[in-house]
Formats: C-alpha cells, structure tokens, sequence
C-alpha cells in the first residue's frame, strides 16, 4: 500500500466524517419541560372488556431486543444497516445493551456478508482508480493490467482486514466485534465514546476489555500486505530512467505506517457510526416533510 494513497485515502474519509458531524452538530432538539407534561390517567376497563383477556404490551424499546435470524443470510444480533444508504455496517447497533453473543460461525458470515456485499466491488474500482490517477506504487504502472493489480491489492487489503479484526481476533480472544452506538450526551462525549471503542472493546461475556482484535488484527493485516502480495520495491520514473530503483517497501517502518493509516481510517468510520443513526432519522424527517 502506497503510504502518500493512503494518507489522501484517510484523509478523505475524515473529511466525510467531519461532514457528517457537521450535519448533526446543527440538530437542535429543545429540552423538554416537566412542567409542560401532562400524564395521562389510565381509564378503567368497561364493562364489556372486563371479561377480555389482557393483551401482552408491546416491549418499549425494539431495539433492545434481540433480533432473530432471516433468511436472507442476517445472523442474529446483527443489523442491516448501511453507512449513506450504500456501505454495509451490518456490525453497528443502537441500544444493544441485551444482545446474545456472536458464535464464531456468526463472526464469519456477518464479516463475510459484508465484504463480499455487492456494493462492495465497485467501491473497491473507485479506491483503485483513484489509487490509478495518483499513481500510487508505481512499480505497478499504468494501464489496465495495472488497474487490475491495484484492483486485487485493494480487495485484498479490505477482505484480509475486515476478517482479522472482526473474525479471526474475536473468534480466538472471545471478543464481540459489533459497535454499539452511544447516542447519549453531547457531541464531544459521544465523538469521545466513539473513539474509545478502537482500545476497548466488550467480551462476549459482555465485560470491558482493551480491543486486541482492532490493534492486533489491523497489526495483523498490515504485516501480510506489506510483505507478501504488494509490490517488493519502489520504483521512480525520471527522464531517461523510467524505472530508476528507490528502495523497498518491505521494511517494519512501511508496515508500520501502513498500520498507522489503517487505525486511523477505522477511527474515522467508527465516528461515522455514532452519528449515521442522527444523520439518518434527519435525512428521513425532511424526506418525509416534503
């Protein structure tokens, strides 16, 4: 991975989440008063319904309860949200303080089911095209066999990241890779909960703990991009020298910022998905107002 792409890359995606901040931090929901309250009594039962058996009342908050597995390959305690209507967050929830553990069969189809969304393959064109138009890793070239290597690299680097800190870690330290939304306090409590949630993390017991899985599985997944399928050495076009050698990009120190810009983009996306849920019910009000 071309560490200049992948700085532009990160930046481009902090750039989206301040946006979406934006958006949010403009909300104004004024403070209700108790005063202004007025509680209904409740009415006793006439006549004719005194013989009626009771009906059971619906559970006041939905989400909290655990959602059942579908057809459509949804495992339970899993979402079918998506980040901007498109990108998949099946792993992101709000109030999901009674949720079930994930199986380790539960951790790979959800992984699987969103790195392999179809929405999925012509944003990973988009990140390499871009990668095309600033000629990230040069050794690649130009051209379509050239587009088509920064293609795989991509999907690559994107599969082998997602499976190893939301599928592999997880499943072997027993930790749950679902995001749960705050939605509580104000903007910089909740961008700060949000940003925790990359060193902790829960257990599946449902305790606290450091999240090994992000720092160690990105650690993970930088190390196996680094050194096995991106290009071996950098190469510099110059006049007359169109493939004068620079150096490798096989080095701890490559690896590492690789890691770095990883981390990075994982924090940016999980701020994302603390307001998504607020951006998303503004987005529907103002459809449906007009």
């Amino acid at each position: 991975m071309s560490i200049k792409f992948a700085e532009r890359t990160a930046a481009l995606i902090a750039l989206v989440s301040v946006l979406s901040l934006a958006s949010v931090a403009q909300q104004t929901t004024p403070p209700s008063n108790a005063g202004d309250t007025v509680q209904a009594q409740p009415q006793a039962p006439s006549p004719q319904e005194q013989g009626k058996p009771a009906t059971q009342p619906a559970p006041a908050d939905k989400a909290n309860t655990p959602p059942a597995a579908n057809g459509k390959g949804k495992a339970a305690g899993t979402s079918n949200d998506r980040l901007f209507y498109a990108l998949p967050n099946f792993l992101s929830l709000e109030n999901g303080a009674h949720l079930p553990p994930l199986t380790t069969k539960e951790k790979f189809k959800v992984v699987a089911r969103g790195t392999f969304d179809p929405v999925q393959y012509p944003w990973w064109g988009l990140i390499s095209a871009i990668g095309q138009a600033d000629n990230s890793e040069p050794a690649f070239g130009q051209g379509w066999a050239a587009y088509g290597k920064r293609y795989a690299t991509t999907a690559a680097d994107n599969t082998i990241e997602n499976f190893m800190v939301a599928a592999v870690f997880p499943s072997v330290l027993h930790q749950d890779p679902r995001f749960y939304q705050s939605s509580e306090g104000g903007f910089g409590h909740r961008a700060g909960y949000a940003i925790s949630r990359i060193f902790v993390t829960r257990t599946d017991s449902g305790h606290s703990q450091f999240n090994y899985s992000e720092i160690f599985g990105s650690a993970t997944a930088a190390a196996i991009s680094t050194y096995s399928y991106h290009p071996r050495s950098t190469y510099l076009s110059t006049p007359g020298n169109p493939h004068k050698f620079v150096g490798s990009d096989r080095t701890l120190v490559n690896a590492a910022n690789v890691w770095g810009t990883q981390v990075t983009l994982d924090t940016a996306t999980i701020v994302i998905k603390e307001f998504w849920p607020d951006v998303h019910r503004k987005l529907s009000h103002k459809s449906k107002s007009q």
